[in-house]
């Protein structure tokens, strides 16, 4: 099984002819957008430090939007027969005769050039498609991500192991009646596993642009040497700590700031603790959105939203303060503004939000030069914050975290995957790990930030096609509110 890719310009020409038929069904007044998009997808799985599964699926889907008579309505179908784009659109044209009148229908995206950044090597003005996209990576096969799960449960050393390999290919087009016209594709690969020894549990993850850039064997001996140092855990009293949180426990904070801060709807709702122009950071954070891909990454996302928006680099927060939101066309319609490239078939009704995070890492001469520590919890990552802490914690991973408030964006959630004591600068102790609830804004507030990681790691979300790039954070205080025995 490997993944199938679609011929090039095979969705641009399927989405001229659904603009055909909307024309020729519903006349030159309608206004109307195209999304074609073929997604494949391909998982290799263990457990056991067996693989036990491989996957794959490919999918071509069409979303076909429509706006007449003052009425908006959408329907999307995977059947891409003529027949099928024929019921597509027939059906959609019924839905939009009983929908209510839309309003706030924000129109259609006008003919605009794509934005390409410097690593653009060019194929046509609407076209992203040469643009950091891995050949290799798109077409890897069951064999390839299986040589990465032996090099991780070979280097784990003999423990259990558990986790995932994946490989993600997305190549879409999009038109429209107003005549905006692009294309572009994505390759992603990622690796998320775990390593146990007696209940103690260590993580390695990491998603690239690349799989030739996924090393199992280094995630797996990082996952194991985590899962060793973490036998035999005390017990601390709840408390506010001084925190080092490795990248893992850092895109955590990123993919929350992402689904609740800066998501346009919830910012246009005040709903959000965003407030453009305030510094409600500290001067060391930097939060950019990254959707073009950054310092040689192969880009993450499309070059384009679902409404045809050109996607670029956003700036959220610039030396603690915060610049913008995320939005698609009706969000931004709403406050008075422009979109930033962020629509997608959710965002009307769960909002737009950033999905390729990145916290900008510290230069690396503001850390102090430490000797090298493979078989210690800490990784590469945290370990200069590590050995500036007096008391505190080292947090690998948070799970489970749920919204409490969200205009304040309470948190609260448990630590996983390693805790540890540090104490003047060393590790001294596993601990067993913890309930928390924190602000996080607060957490990256004025004077909470410590330090900042020099590295910044990839990290790929459950879902294909997010990832976040966290360094590690050293913060004055994170609120534990419970331990393992309640």
């Amino acid at each position: 099984m490997s993944i199938d890719i679609a011929r090039t310009g095979a969705e641009l020409e399927l989405a001229a002819r659904v603009l055909e038929l909307v024309r020729a069904a519903a006349g030159p007044a309608a206004e109307a957008e195209v999304m074609v998009q073929h997604d494949a997808e391909a998982l290799t799985r263990f457990a056991n430090s067996a693989i036990h599964q491989n996957v794959a699926e490919a999918t071509t889907s069409v979303r076909l939007r429509l706006h007449l008579n003052g009425r908006t309505a959408g329907a999307s179908t995977t059947l891409t027969t003529p027949d099928g784009l024929t019921t597509l659109v027939d059906r959609t044209i019924r839905a939009v005769q009983v929908s209510p009148a839309d309003a706030t229908w924000p129109g259609l995206t006008p003919p605009t050039p794509l934005h390409h950044s410097a690593g653009y090597h060019g194929s046509g003005e609407r076209s992203g498609l040469d643009f950091g996209f891995d050949e290799a990576t798109a077409r890897a096969d069951p064999a390839e991500r299986a040589a990465r799960v032996r090099d991780f449960v070979r280097a784990a050393g003999g423990l259990e192991t558990a986790g995932f390999c994946r490989t993600v290919y997305c190549s879409a087009a999009f038109a429209n009646s107003a005549g905006q016209s692009v294309e572009g594709r994505t390759a992603e690969a990622a690796m998320d596993g775990i390593a146990r020894l007696n209940g103690s549990d260590g993580v390695a993850r990491l998603a690239a642009g690349r799989l030739a850039d996924l090393d199992g064997s280094v995630l797996g001996a990082r996952a194991a040497a985590k899962a060793r140092a973490g036998e035999r855990p005390v017990e601390l009293p709840p408390g506010r700590y001084e925190v080092v949180l490795e990248p893992e426990a850092v895109a955590d904070i990123l993919a929350n700031f992402s689904y609740f801060g800066f998501n346009g709807k919830t910012f246009a709702q005040q709903q959000s603790f965003a407030e453009l122009g305030a510094e409600q950071f500290d001067p060391s954070v930097t939060i950019v959105d990254d959707p073009l891909g950054s310092r040689g990454e192969p880009a993450p996302g499309l070059p384009f939203d679902v409404e045809g928006t050109p996607r670029e680099s956003l700036v959220l927060v610039r030396d603690g303060v915060t610049k913008a939101v995320a939005h698609d066309r009706r969000s931004a319609a709403e406050v008075g503004t422009e979109s930033t490239g962020h629509g997608s078939g959710a965002s009307r009704t769960w909002g737009p939000m950033p999905t390729h995070l990145r916290l900008e890492a510290a230069p690396a001469a503001t850390e102090p030069v430490l000797s090298a520590d493979p078989g210690g919890p800490t990784a590469e990552t945290a370990r200069p914050l590590v050995a500036r802490m007096e008391r505190g914690l080292l947090i690998t991973d948070f799970w489970y975290t749920r919204v409490l408030d969200q205009k304040s964006l309470v948190i609260t959630g448990l630590t996983r995957n390693g805790v540890w004591l540090v104490e003047d600068g060393e590790v001294t102790a596993a601990v067993s790990n913890m309930r928390f609830t924190q602000s996080y804004p607060q957490a990256l507030g004025i004077g909470a930030v410590r330090g900042i990681g020099s590295e910044t790691v990839l990290l790929p979300d459950s879902y294909s096609g997010v990832r976040f790039a966290a360094p590690a954070l050293h913060l004055a205080s994170w609120n534990l509110t419970g331990n393992a025995s309640g």
